[in-house]
């Protein structure tokens, strides 16, 4: 029976060779990072998210944010969107749409490579127990 420690390094592997992976992929065929698909994927997925809330959503504290964000702005794949009060507000521009769509595809396929071995039975099963862990 694997242990509590033998579960999370077994996560923490094929968490780090996706990323490793994922990131290799994305410079080579996209020009992008992992992280900065990453944020590319949640602007998208909530557009008009504040800076601060792409931090979080990002593991990245709002200066590394607002760092990254200016220098997706200065490529042409983010714009800064009107907002309320002082939260600064982030939209993907065409160019970053297209970016995030090509990054897409190229995570998919490093995914289907570690998780495209378990059917579709299997990889809900692994989704609802890993919900069900960070839940706890």
């Amino acid at each position: 029976m694997p242990s509590n420690q033998d579960v999370g390094l077994a996560i923490k592997r094929l968490q780090w060779r996706h990323h490793r992976e994922g990131n290799r992929r994305l410079s080579e065929r996209a020009g992008l990072s992992l992280v900065q698909w990453d944020v590319l994927r949640h602007v998208h997925r909530n557009p008009d998210a504040s800076l601060h809330a792409l931090a979080e959503l990002t593991f990245q504290t709002d200066q590394s944010m607002g760092e990254l964000s200016r220098r997706m702005i200065e490529r042409g794949l983010l714009e800064r969107a009107p907002g309320g009060g002082r939260a600064v507000r982030h939209r993907l521009t065409a160019a970053g749409t297209e970016a995030y769509e090509a990054g897409s595809g190229i995570l998919d396929e490093v995914l289907s490579e570690t998780l495209g071995h378990l059917d579709a039975r299997e990889r809900a099963a692994l989704f609802a127990l890993l919900e069900k862990a960070l839940a706890g």
